[in-house]
């Protein structure tokens, strides 16, 4: 095993983040914590109809990370693998909720270093009272009007209610 070492660790945390969550946002920061910089990138997959564009998604990312200042949002459409290279990144963070987000994480982990053994996943489990949440599962209680309040920052709540009002 060939040991590396990097002066500057720059790190990518890629999702969809329809609507970034309190459970990202605590990756994020707990990212920010390891890292020299943390590239949020929301993925813009074509096969997916998002809520909020990536556009919006973009902006609320940037609304709710702006008190970190290694942390930058950005989007892309590319394999990840070719988006770490071009941001000249060196880790691919991976928030885990529970053993089943693990077994296709591994599998994209595995595939991403054969393309490029330069780059390390750097998987992070979601803290305790995050691990049942998911951007699909607010989406459904904003859609009915429920209270998402303790799932998401206040700029998301008001942006998911202007989707749904």
């Amino acid at each position: 095993m060939s040991e590396q070492k990097h002066d500057y660790k720059i790190a990518v945390y890629p999702g969809s983040f329809d609507p970034v969550t309190f459970g990202h946002l605590d990756i994020i920061h707990r990212a920010a914590a390891v890292f020299d910089k943390v590239i949020v990138a929301v993925l813009n997959n074509s096969k997916k109809s998002p809520l909020f564009t990536v556009e919006e998604r973009t902006q609320l990312l940037g609304e709710v990370t702006r008190g970190l200042p290694n942390v930058e949002v950005d989007s892309f459409g590319d394999l990840l693998i070719n988006y770490v290279s071009e941001k000249k990144a060196n880790v691919i963070v991976k928030g885990l909720r529970a053993i089943s987000d693990f077994e296709s994480e591994m599998q994209m982990a595995s595939l991403n270093h054969k393309l490029n053994d330069k780059v390390e996943t750097f998987f992070m489990m979601t803290s305790p009272q995050y691990s049942y949440l998911s951007s699909s599962i607010v989406k459904e209680i904003a859609r009915y009007h429920g209270p998402v309040s303790d799932l998401v920052p206040a700029e998301v709540e008001q942006a998911l209610n202007d989707k749904f009002a």
